[in-house]
């Protein structure tokens, strides 16, 4: 009698772990509703700070000197942190499962279709209606003092979620080295399916800062010499064409809004970055001739998404500044779009027991 008992309230046991896990799946598929407590963290060196949030390991400031010595912040967000957890545009998170688009919002692996959760039109954007800037994350460790200050986000994200295969462990290590250099490393490891991987940092970037103006006088230098076409509704065509003698072109570097009158809306494209795959290249420097603030920017990845803040209306941001189109730029370092239904590009699939890694490097200066 005593055993079956035990075998019962065992039962139980498992029945009501089942259940616990169930809902709190069902929970973060229909809800962005936080689990913990959302804080922020800070990272400085000299008169040199950026700030983050452990809501999808996101930067919320970056404060850098102009020429002359004064201070602002150069990124685009909210001053309340709840404004974060009803975020529409990704201000300074990590995107993911997969950045960016995907196609129908659906894509077969290993012989399995799988169907994600689709929350632009028919297509997904940016790992769906609840990807990895839309959770909480951990902090794994946050180091404030020394040469090289960091803080580690971690996230473990489930199989099935937003209809990806697989579980997957996630990593994003954001240092402060150097003079004024921020390092980005976002690592990933597919615990038991395979699964497409392609994570992105969303920072909008305005040099001469957040509430500045657009950005339309920034001179900036693509390190790319093809895009990815895509149609109407910005998914790629699975070409890879020439940027000269077209809009596209900043091979040598130029204002924004010296071209974008030829596009519909502004810039919203992934450019193919020259030089080797998975090798540290610079992609892009971006240039504010009035405050004189520069920023270079390297990676290990193939493609960058240069976004020109086409999509933003009326964003109410911090210190009651309000965000339209252009107000700033977004580069995107990625795997890309659309990978996963296009066998002619950089795959982004990831093995069980295998490792993603992505890797960029901010570095800052004045001229």
């Amino acid at each position: 009698m005593g055993k079956i008992s035990l075998l019962v309230s065992l039962v139980l046991v498992l029945v009501l772990i089942f259940l616990d896990v169930t809902i709190a799946k069902h929970e973060q598929e229909h809800s962005k509703k936080p689990v913990g407590e959302i804080k922020i963290y800070e990272l400085k060196k000299g008169n040199f700070s950026v700030k983050f949030t452990n809501w999808g390991a996101t930067i919320v400031s970056v404060f850098l000197p102009d020429k002359k010595g004064n201070v602002a912040d150069v990124v685009l967000g909210y001053d309340n942190l709840k404004d974060y957890t009803d975020d529409k545009v990704y201000f300074g998170a990590i995107v993911g499962r997969v950045a960016n688009r995907i196609g129908g919002a659906k894509f077969t692996l290993n012989g399995t279709t799988y169907k994600l959760v689709n929350n632009e039109g028919k297509n997904l954007l940016h790992g769906g209606k609840i990807g990895f800037g839309d959770v909480l994350w951990k902090v794994k460790k946050y180091v404030k003092d020394g040469p090289a200050p960091y803080i580690a986000f971690t996230y473990k994200s489930f199989d099935g979620e937003q209809g990806f295969p697989g579980g997957l462990s996630v990593y994003v290590y954001y240092t402060l080295y150097g003079d004024q250099k921020l390092k980005v490393t976002m690592t990933a490891k597919a615990i038991n399916k395979a699964t497409p991987v392609n994570l992105a940092q969303h920072t909008y970037w305005n040099l001469g800062g957040h509430n500045s103006g657009d950005i339309l006088s920034n001179t900036v230098q693509l390190l790319a010499s093809h895009i990815t076409p895509t149609d109407e509704e910005l998914i790629p065509t699975g070409k890879i064409a020439p940027v000269k003698d077209t809009a596209y072109d900043f091979l040598k570097p130029h204002p924004v809004g010296r071209k974008i009158k030829e596009l519909p809306k502004g810039y919203d494209i992934n450019y193919v970055v020259d030089g080797t795959a998975d090798e540290m290249r610079k992609v892009a420097v971006v240039h504010d001739p009035k405050s004189g603030r520069k920023m270079s920017l390297w990676s290990n990845k193939p493609g960058v998404q240069f976004y020109t803040g086409n999509m933003l209306k009326d964003v109410k941001g911090k210190g009651g500044a309000v965000y339209g189109p252009h107000a700033a730029l977004c580069l995107e370092t990625q795997g890309f779009p659309d990978a996963v239904n296009h066998p002619n590009f950089p795959s982004v699939i990831v093995n069980p027991g295998k490792r993603y890694k992505h890797l960029m490097y901010y570095m800052f200066s004045t001229e």
